[in-house]
């Protein structure tokens, strides 16, 4: 694994993924769970992504045009609408988005969450073929608690909230990477090469956040709400936790 890669992330998240999460993760009957979980994480980070760009920067006919580019993927994980990639162009992401010229960080957010939306839904694509290759039927899995951790001590009152949502976006990402890191030694080859190369092409993503976060903070330092994030993301995965995710805490 690259240390240049995996350095800032393990830097940046208060703890490492608990040994018996792994453990548990390296378990043949719980591989289901693990990909079906990745793969829904996938599609949430990109509707995050797209959710910024739609409530902070664009005007509505954009943001019509993103939700449009969404539905095939939403179709098939809500509402079991069959999924055909080859049928899925990228329209909404290749327009020229109208970005709102009252809101100053409007063309960065756009140019970010846009690239990750990309390579999100990519992954989601990817994810999907290595279930149907493994024979592993995509099936219904509820979220768990700990996106809903985080997301509920977030602000209400602007520009903050947008501050501890972009904040948090960075920490999925972080220990979305840190996870795929750990879990190569412990998951046959296949799977390992496909987790090693997404961690190339997700390392950065943190670190878009958190500079989203810093510009809209402006001259105010972001660094206590990280500090008080960080702790918290800490505590849930290092916790009990009666479901096993991709992103959960330690198996109850």
């Amino acid at each position: 694994m690259q240390t240049d890669l995996i350095q800032p992330i393990v830097e940046f998240l208060q703890g490492r993924t608990p040994e018996a999460w792994l453990t548990k993760a390296s378990q043949p009957e719980q591989l289901p769970a693990l990909l079906i979980d990745h793969c829904n994480c996938e599609l949430k980070a990109a509707q995050t992504a797209m959710l910024l760009i739609r409530r902070y920067a664009v005007s509505s006919q954009s943001s019509d045009a993103l939700l449009a580019w969404l539905k095939p993927y939403e179709d098939f994980v809500y509402r079991k609408v069959p999924f055909d990639a080859a049928s899925i162009t990228q329209s909404g992401l290749n327009k020229k988005l109208m970005v709102r010229e009252d809101v100053s960080f409007g063309h960065d957010l756009v140019d970010k969450m846009v690239l990750l939306i990309k390579e999100e839904l990519h992954h989601f694509q990817q994810v999907l073929e290595i279930l149907e290759q493994r024979g592993i039927a995509y099936e219904s899995l509820g979220a768990g608690r700990y996106a809903k951790g985080m997301m509920r001590r977030v602000r209400t009152y602007e520009p903050q909230a947008l501050i501890d949502k972009l904040i948090c976006g960075a920490i999925i990402e972080a220990r979305s990477c840190e996870r795929f890191a750990a879990l190569v030694p412990y998951i046959d080859d296949d799977l390992g090469r496909f987790y090693t190369s997404l961690l190339r092409s997700e390392a950065r993503h943190f670190e878009d956040y958190l500079t989203l976060a810093q510009q809209v903070a402006g001259d105010e330092s972001i660094q206590p709400r990280v500090d008080f994030f960080t702790q918290l993301e800490g505590e849930l995965i290092a916790s009990l936790d009666d479901e096993f995710r991709f992103h959960s805490g330690v198996p109850a």
